[in-house]
């Protein structure tokens, strides 16, 4: 009774096999139009991507499409590629670093919805931007810590610097972090070469006129780390000659140092691909049921059931019989390419 039944539905199918395709296509392209969506779960990552803007990220050791280009820039191009190659439902927001503090430009924005925002905002990143000419980066990880925790989300830290400490860190200037809490998951991307090369000093209209000397860098052992921080640093003098240019290189063993004492990771900046790897990699502490749409899975299926109109019986039948042909074809050509390979080598 059974076997019957199943076949007189799919003699009643084949009968009006058309007709049921195109109204099955209806009913998916209606239901794509209203565009619906199953609830899923997924990783919520956010980041703070913070751009070193001191004046040795204008040192010009790195190369932007064969070309010579600062640090700052080739951080700018860098951050530019990883917003863009990151899933929608990231966020994201844009910091600056300089002296020793830390500041967010706006709180984290969904990259899709925000896109040219941030776009525009990292566009806009500028030496001049900074309101010191210091540059002490393990005093800043305080106040980013501080920062983060204002966030209205767990989110990671990503910084973007050449890790070179101005003024130069010596025993009496140097904060002892080892209680420090709350490094995981930040990231810190070396930018610059390990050969070094002299820090330009620029104008307010950015215009070159020399080179920051060591003099500039230098700090008695005996001032206070608050005095240090306000009135000693890179002064005003200019240098002209080449033994006097202080070389300012990547910090790559101190920024390893200093990550590996508040429990970040450092990250190789000649390599964007690895940076963008490294910080989607990292687990998210957070989740979040989000909307799927499949609106595209049903208009995809009505096509499919629309070109099935097409294909009848006959279409198949058809089909075979020319892939049988063709496959005789290339049996007959390749058996008599092999008679008569056989042939010559008989006569020889």
């Amino acid at each position: 009774m059974r076997i019957t039944m199943t076949h007189h539905w799919r003699k009643r199918w084949l009968k009006h096999r058309d007709t049921s395709l195109l109204i099955l296509a209806l009913i998916c392209l209606l239901g794509a139009v209203m565009r619906p969506s199953i609830p899923v779960k997924r990783n919520i990552h956010t980041y703070f991507l913070i751009a070193d803007i001191t004046q040795s990220m204008n040192a010009v050791d790195m190369t932007l499409n064969q070309r010579p280009a600062s640090r700052l820039a080739y951080t700018k191009r860098m951050m530019h590629e990883i917003v863009a190659q990151l899933p929608c439902h990231t966020r994201v927001s844009i910091g600056i670093f300089a002296g020793d503090a830390v500041a967010a430009l706006y709180t984290p924005l969904q990259v899709c919805q925000h896109f040219s925002a941030i776009h525009e905002t990292i566009d806009h990143l500028d030496w001049r931007m900074a309101w010191t000419g210091n540059s002490q980066l393990r005093e800043s990880v305080m106040i980013t810590a501080k920062l983060l925790r204002q966030m209205p989300e767990a989110t990671k830290a990503v910084y973007f610097t050449d890790g070179d400490e101005a003024p130069l860190l010596h025993a009496f200037n140097t904060r002892n972090l080892r209680d420090f809490q709350g490094g995981d998951g930040w990231f810190f991307v070396g930018i610059g070469s390990d050969k070094g090369t002299g820090i330009p000093k620029l104008t307010e209209d950015n215009q070159m006129i020399g080179y920051w000397s060591n003099e500039s860098f230098a700090v008695q052992p005996n001032i206070a780390q608050v005095t240090a921080s306000k009135s000693s640093g890179r002064d005003d003098s200019v240098a002209i000659s080449d033994y006097d240019r202080f070389i300012s290189r990547r910090a790559a063993p101190y920024l390893q140092k200093l990550a590996q004492e508040i429990g970040a990771e450092y990250l190789d900046g000649d390599h964007p691909r690895q940076v963008l790897e490294a910080i989607q990699n990292h687990a998210s502490p957070r989740h979040e049921i989000v909307p799927f749409s499949i609106d595209w899975l049903l208009a995809s299926l009505a096509g499919v059931c629309i070109l099935a109109t097409y294909i009848g019986r006959e279409s198949i039948r058809h089909l075979k019989h020319t892939l049988r042909l063709y496959r005789k074809g290339v049996n007959a050509r390749l058996f008599a390419r092999s008679e008569s390979v056989a042939h010559d080598n008989h006569f020889q």
